[in-house]
């Protein structure tokens, strides 16, 4: 029960981050925190796949962050078309 709070802290902290990293493209809560628990999925198969690795609280963050942030760039590159 404890790490799924966990995921979901995480997941709403990383979807919040990187819609205020990237400006505009916010997508509620419930939006957010699908993104960055999505996020944190793709991050760490991402840093696995290039030798990376992150441990704590900190580190799961950064990870789902910039996971969130590929996902929402390749949000905006579809939507844009």
């Amino acid at each position: 029960m404890n790490s799924l709070i966990t995921v979901v802290v995480v997941g709403l902290l990383a979807g919040w981050l990187a819609g205020k990293i990237q400006k505009g493209r916010g997508f509620g809560i419930a939006g957010n925190l699908v993104i960055g628990i999505l996020g944190s999925v793709f991050g760490s198969w991402l840093f696995g796949q290039l030798g990376l690795a992150a441990y704590g609280f900190a580190g799961n963050l950064v990870v789902a962050v910039v996971g969130a942030l590929v996902i929402l760039f390749l949000l905006g590159a579809v939507a844009k078309r």
